[in-house]
């Protein structure tokens, strides 16, 4: 629910990306819905639910309803190899679906297999997206970091304190930006 001002506009703090953002939430609901996913969350915080391990070798495929409603049964997508390492997890995994649902919404976990490459079209892909590069760091930083070890003569010393102040002077300044921003 935002918060109006009386004019109906939208209070200050509720515009730009927020909007976009409960844009953006509307949409994953929809989709999500429409495969059985009453929580969106599932869906988009996978790797949260059930941690970075089972994320890289699952994804959630579907939630099926009986026609008793009771309990429904969530499809995962794995690979061959991982499917006998995920089967022995489904308790702990239903525990983690049913945490995040906040009672017992799952009452049984179905396994489907699928090479991870193949299927031109929507290719199942286990493995995160790789980590950005590093990029390089800020030459007032590097400078910084070289006179503070100007009177070091031992080379690997000197080496090895101008990474130290590096790192500390950049994690610095990246608190500094994430306070203004």
């Amino acid at each position: 629910m935002r918060a109006k001002h009386h004019n109906g506009k939208p209070d200050r703090r509720m515009r730009g990306f927020e909007t976009a953002g409960g844009l953006l939430r509307t949409r994953i609901r929809e989709v999500g819905e429409a495969r059985g996913f009453a929580v969106s969350r599932l869906l988009t915080h996978w790797a949260e639910v059930v941690g970075q391990d089972l994320a890289a070798q699952t994804r959630p495929v579907k939630i099926g309803y009986s026609k008793g409603g009771l309990g429904a049964t969530l499809t995962l997508l794995t690979t061959g190899p991982a499917a006998p390492m995920v089967q022995m997890q489904l308790p702990q995994i239903r525990e983690k679906v049913n945490a995040c649902y906040g009672y017992n919404a799952i009452s049984r976990i179905s396994l489907t297999q699928t090479a991870p490459t193949g299927f031109a079209e929507g290719q199942a892909q286990f493995t995160p997206a790789p980590k950005p590069a590093p990029k390089a760091p800020d030459p007032k930083i590097l400078r910084a970091a070289e006179r503070t070890t100007e009177g070091c003569a031992n080379a690997e010393l000197k080496s090895a304190l101008e990474t130290l102040a590096r790192n500390v002077l950049t994690r610095s300044a990246e608190r500094a930006a994430q306070k203004k921003g």
